[in-house]
């Protein structure tokens, strides 16, 4: 392991600019729920296991029309939560690595978490494939407006994730918004403040195409695996970090490990050796 991380820290050090590419396992130092599979999630939320409802089943717009209450129980939790929990030193590392480079990073990331940008990355250099929880849009499509959620006045029952209270509309007509995040079966998602991230994104990669990039991905996993194909789309060395999924082709440096953990090793190498 102390060979790998030695690995990975010369290539940090060798580059000039740095890629990032994040996954839900970023998030699981900074204390955020762990939902990988239905067990992940039956263990946050142990009474939804016997309404047999996981995760996917959720994350779906169908309940905004069905159960708006239940809808935004699952959403409105998670948008709180998001909002209460502080990013990791993890972020704060690479942020000191990316200042090192001449060039800006980008940072591709399937979270709807917002951490990248709480922890001071520059909101145009990311890229939120899935969408932000911090956006809204009309369940009805009435407008193609997205707009930033100025305040949620709604409590939630934490065991059934049933919301009470005033829930969110639409300023144009007054229906039930929702967040705008590209949820399982989704087709009524507005995807152009996305498309606008993916179009800085196409930038900077045309920008840089002769820099020695680094791409560096965090607890990005197989089942959704958008995270990865970016990170495996990039010129150069990959430093994959996932405990349980770190594997890769031939030029990556595969760390089985958590994030934090992960990052604050090779920032001691970095910091020691480099």
């Amino acid at each position: 392991m102390e060979k790998i991380i030695l690995e990975a820290a010369t290539a940090i050090s060798n580059s000039d600019a740095i890629f990032i590419s994040a996954g839900a396992g970023m998030g699981v130092d900074s204390g955020l729920p762990d939902f990988r599979g239905n067990q992940g999630f039956w263990k946050a939320y142990p009474l939804l296991k016997k309404e047999n409802l996981s995760f996917q089943d959720l994350a779906n717009p169908m309940w905004f029309r069905a159960d708006p209450f239940r809808a935004w129980g699952f959403y409105g939790h998670r948008y709180k939560l998001y909002n209460s929990t502080n990013p990791h030193k993890g972020f704060r590392i690479l942020q000191k690595w990316c200042q090192t480079k001449k060039v800006e990073p980008f940072v591709f990331t399937s979270n709807v978490d917002g951490h990248f940008q709480k922890s001071g990355f520059h909101s145009d250099s990311v890229y939120e494939c899935h969408g932000s929880i911090h956006h809204l849009q009309c369940i009805d499509g009435c407008t193609d407006d997205i707009w930033e959620i100025d305040q949620l006045n709604l409590d939630v029952n934490l065991g059934r994730l049933i919301a009470t209270g005033d829930l969110p509309r639409c300023p144009h007509c007054s229906e039930i918004a929702r967040p705008n995040i590209l949820m399982f079966g989704d087709a009524e998602w507005l995807p152009h403040r996305s498309i606008v991230q993916s179009r800085n994104y196409d930038y900077w990669k045309m920008q840089n195409t002769k820099l020695k990039i680094i791409t560096i991905e965090i607890g990005a996993g197989k089942a959704i695996p958008t995270a990865r194909y970016a990170s495996e789309s990039m010129p150069g060395e990959l430093i994959r970090i996932n405990p349980r999924d770190s594997d890769g082709y031939n030029k990556t440096i595969s760390i089985p490990l958590g994030s934090l953990e992960a990052l604050s090793a090779i920032d001691n190498v970095l910091e020691d050796y480099l």
